[in-house]
């Protein structure tokens, strides 16, 4: 199953946390079944992935670290601003397609997500202790393919800045370090 293990001590707890959620919420799933792709949900912004594997897929290839914008996004007030503000103008998507894989991970009150993705965004909301929306994370996963095993290094978190620049001028200084 999908256990995760930390390179830095900030998230190794929740981390920890986020490896036993996903087993005893996925008892019966074989290894297969975390990669099952879901064609009829699609994240709000054309470009970004909804599934961790998927994620890790693109980041494997391409060498960019995932970024993950942990939202609520038809409720959440600061999260529309980010969208409005810094996720849906050109130059944050071509800066994106050269620097990072998007991921999103929606906590929605009111519209459906597929079990296995609330699954999902449950336990890592729970990993990387994520207590208010919008957060990002920045961070590069391995794994191990023995044991289907995740190693994540963190890069950094923020939140909402007001604009693209802003935004994007943060996180280049995570993917830096």
């Amino acid at each position: 199953m999908n256990i995760i293990f930390l390179k830095k001590s900030v998230l190794a707890s929740g981390l920890l946390l986020f490896g036993v959620l996903w087993v005893s919420a996925q008892t019966n799933a074989q290894p297969s079944d975390f990669a099952i792709s879901t064609p009829s949900y699609k994240a709000e912004n054309a470009g970004w992935l909804v599934n961790l594997d998927e994620a890790y897929a693109k980041s494997k290839e391409t060498g960019r670290p995932i970024m993950a914008n942990f939202t609520g996004s038809d409720w959440c007030g600061w999260c529309k601003r980010l969208t409005a503000n810094v996720f849906i103008h050109e130059a944050f998507k071509q800066w994106a397609e050269k620097n990072v894989v998007l991921l999103e991970l929606d906590f929605p009150r009111g519209k459906f997500i597929p079990e296995n993705i609330k699954g999902q965004n449950a336990s890592l909301q729970q990993a990387f202790q994520v207590q208010g929306f919008p957060t990002i994370w920045v961070f590069r996963l391995d794994k191990n393919e023995a044991t289907n095993q995740y190693s994540i290094e963190s890069l950094g978190k923020t939140g909402y800045m007001a604009t693209v620049e802003e935004f994007t001028s943060g996180i280049d200084q995570m993917i830096k370090k």
